[in-house]
């Protein structure tokens, strides 16, 4: 792996580490904003169907069903920069979360736009999340 690709996966790190090294703390998360970063990985050649869906209709769903959108990537490296979307969202609370995601998941339009951009056959092939609270000294506070 070349300098460049390190420095550039060390700085992913340093962000997922400044968002919030409380990763595993859930009884001080229970009333306190909580930070989701997800990675998802596109089935082949899909990725910029994926992005199309975030951007045309996913973001705004989200903010529909009290999640805020905070950033979106993709990662730098070879190996993953064409199949990987990577994202951080905010929720007020692990509660917020746990009834958000169930929401937006049967959300009359959410589903249209699923069963949409699935038509061709999954652009989805797996994801990956975690929550995270604020460190005391986090910029993010």
């Amino acid at each position: 792996m070349s300098n460049y690709l390190k420095i550039a996966g060390a700085s992913l790190l340093s962000l997922v580490v400044g968002l919030g090294a409380g990763l595993f703390i859930t009884t001080s998360a229970q009333d306190q904003k909580v930070y989701e970063l997800r990675i998802y990985k596109s089935t082949e050649g899909n990725l910029d169907n994926l992005n199309a869906r975030f951007r045309d209709h996913t973001l705004r769903l989200f903010e529909k069903h009290g999640m805020e959108n905070i950033g979106y990537w993709t990662p730098t490296s070879e190996e993953e920069r064409d199949d990987t979307l990577i994202y951080i969202i905010a929720h007020d609370s692990e509660e917020a979360a746990a009834a958000s995601w169930p929401a937006f998941a049967q959300d009359p339009e959410w589903l249209e736009v699923a069963e949409a951009s699935n038509a061709n056959g999954p652009i989805l092939a797996g994801i990956e999340n975690w929550y995270m609270v604020a460190t005391d000294y986090s910029p993010m506070q």
